[in-house]
């Protein structure tokens, strides 16, 4: 067993930060600023909760646990299969992978096509041919991810955007605005449910995997070192996170009364690099959000092929490999609009279904490890989830309309909580009588 010095606890840690820092890490806080204006801190309170603090949670109670189907497991061995293989496929290649491929290509090169290209598909199909090209070499050795990652690719990215925010303060783009809608009534919570778009707290279930491998090709092989080198590693990344996120937030807040309201982030940074670096801006920007996006399709790749190897021993994981980067590449050339537009009820059904498992596997000595609580828990949760995702759907159900906070986004929380509490109840009741009943046979035996 070999402990980790401090430099390769960075570069680990560097590592974990580009594969959760993709397309909706760039986009979203950028505009969360924009509409917040003088409310940013607090909107970006929520938003580091659920993007930043839910994803290091994550990390940490699956490395606890020994993979995300272990803790999946808990609730039900059927729950943890159906479960486990959904979110690798969701946040892999049916829309994580395709999203960040495709936002990366209408950011770095859609801009520069002449209009005579605008409204073929044969760019966007070229590019993704290559795009998948390089996501499968780097995919194919993921030992090597710390030194191409950790000491290349995030240092670039991280020197790429501070740099834009520092010239933001010697090139003042304009002050914090009023916050508009639902940024002005509550900021806190809305920042929160931002932060959901960013799918890292499901990445970071999926990461886990990556993270032990890596740790364990650089000589940590004994369990609790594991466990504590993957939490300290998330730990600095989230702290990373955090600091950047801040940065493109205060960028989109210092925008808007000179560029008005945008549609999304991406016109909200597109509009600022080039007010601060003129047309080559967008070149700047086409670098940021290609690496971005590189980096998050390459640990995607590899953390999905890792967990259907295990899951499928007789396919080898060069197989998988390529099987997911041609089906992820046949995904991306649907377009951004159409991957967007499914992913948000997708997000709906299984986001709060992620975050009840995080916290029950996080306070899982606190109830003792019952079971009851977790199937309890769940079942309520993907009920309501579902319900919710269907309804974004068109297929809309009147049946939940009176939950609590249920037009904030959050109706699952309050029944998550109280059958979480009844399946405490029931499985102590349980297993009082299990003690009664051996009590007395014991007794009759005596």
């Amino acid at each position: 067993m070999e402990k980790l010095g401090r430099g390769q606890l960075l570069f680990v840690s560097l590592m974990i930060f580009s594969m959760f820092f993709g397309a909706g890490n760039l986009i979203f806080p950028p505009q969360l600023g924009q509409l917040s204006g003088t409310n940013m801190l607090v909107s970006m309170g929520g938003f580091l909760i659920s993007a930043v603090g839910l994803p290091i949670l994550a990390i940490a109670v699956v490395a606890k646990a020994g993979g995300l189907h272990v803790l999946a497991n808990r609730v039900h061995p059927g729950f943890a299969l159906a479960f486990t293989v959904l979110i690798y496929l969701s946040i892999g290649p049916f829309l994580g992978i395709p999203r960040a491929a495709s936002l990366a290509f209408e950011m770095g090169i859609s801009p520069f096509l002449p209009d005579a290209l605008g409204e073929s598909h044969l760019p966007l199909f070229i590019y993704t041919v290559v795009y998948f090209g390089i996501a499968y070499w780097l995919s194919m050795s993921p030992s090597k991810l710390v030194d191409r990652f950790g000491k290349v690719l995030t240092p670039i990215l991280l020197l790429l955007i501070t740099g834009v925010f520092a010239v933001s303060l010697v090139k003042p783009i304009g002050v914090f605005a009023a916050p508009i809608g639902d940024y002005a009534l509550f900021p806190l919570l809305k920042g929160f449910l931002d932060g959901y778009l960013t799918m890292d707290a499901i990445a970071a279930l999926n990461f886990g995997i990556v993270i032990s491998s890596v740790l364990t090709g650089m000589g940590v092989t004994e369990e609790k070192e594991l466990v504590s080198n993957t939490i300290k590693a998330g730990a600095i990344a989230g702290v990373l996170l955090a600091i950047i996120y801040g940065m493109l937030a205060y960028l989109g807040a210092v925008s808007q009364i000179r560029f008005g309201i945008t549609e999304n982030g991406a016109q909200t940074l597109t509009n600022v690099v080039l007010y601060l670096f003129g047309e080559k801006g967008a070149i700047l920007l086409g670098v940021v959000f290609s690496l971005a996006c590189l980096t998050t399709s390459v640990g995607l790749l590899t953390s999905c092929s890792q967990y259907f190897a295990k899951l499928m021993p007789s396919i080898s994981y060069k197989h998988l490999i390529t099987v997911l980067s041609v089906s992820s590449m046949i995904f991306a050339n649907v377009g951004l609009t159409q991957i967007l537009r499914i992913s948000v009820p997708v997000l709906t059904a299984i986001y709060p279904m992620a975050i009840v498992l995080m916290v029950l596997g996080f306070l899982d000595e606190f109830f003792k490890g019952n079971s009851y609580v977790y199937l309890f828990a769940m079942i309520c949760t993907s009920f309501v989830s579902i319900l919710e995702a269907l309804g974004q759907f068109g297929l809309e159900s009147s049946v939940l309309g009176g939950l609590p906070f249920y037009s904030k986004g959050l109706g699952w929380i309050i029944p998550a909580a109280v059958s979480a509490i009844a399946g405490c109840f029931y499985g102590n009741l349980k297993n009082k009588g299990r003690s009664k009943v051996f009590a007395r046979i014991t007794n009759q035996e005596k």
